[in-house]
């Protein structure tokens, strides 16, 4: 075979590796940083890893809300009408969070406790918005 030849295939060989190397990194971040969204039901059935990052939502339970007095602690409730998770909160809460009201909330989920560590609240910002995630669960 002639020089040249070896030469093409040695390039076209390098490019397609480097190809795959591209692709199988970006899946491999894309992996790490996907952030996905689960129903109280969801999370009883089938719970992610507790150093995982996820995304809860439902509706807040009546009654449920509990501040603590001395810190911007507050425990709470989500359900989507079928079961139900218990979320703990450090913060300050959106203003128009609100008991019977859709709420999306991220962080860590324990499966042992059946408690959900949030350290980020969304809450709907209009009469008629619910998250589409909450929506779609409640149906």
């Amino acid at each position: 075979m002639k020089q040249h030849r070896k030469n093409r295939i040695y390039v076209i060989l390098f490019v397609g590796i480097s190809i795959l190397i591209s692709i199988f990194l970006v899946f491999s971040a894309l992996q790490e940083n996907i952030n996905l969204f689960y129903s109280p039901t969801d999370l009883k059935n089938n719970p992610p890893m507790s150093d995982r990052s996820i995304r809860a939502g439902g509706l807040v339970k009546e009654n449920s809300l509990k501040r603590d007095k001395d810190s911007l602690k507050i425990k709470f409730e989500i359900t989507d009408l079928k079961n139900t998770i218990s979320v703990s909160y450090e913060g300050l809460l959106p203003d128009l969070f609100k008991e019977n009201k859709g709420v999306v909330a991220t962080g860590y989920f324990y499966s042992t406790s059946n408690e959900f560590i949030a350290y980020e609240i969304l809450a709907k910002h209009d009469e008629n918005y619910v998250p589409k995630e909450v929506k779609k669960a409640l149906e």
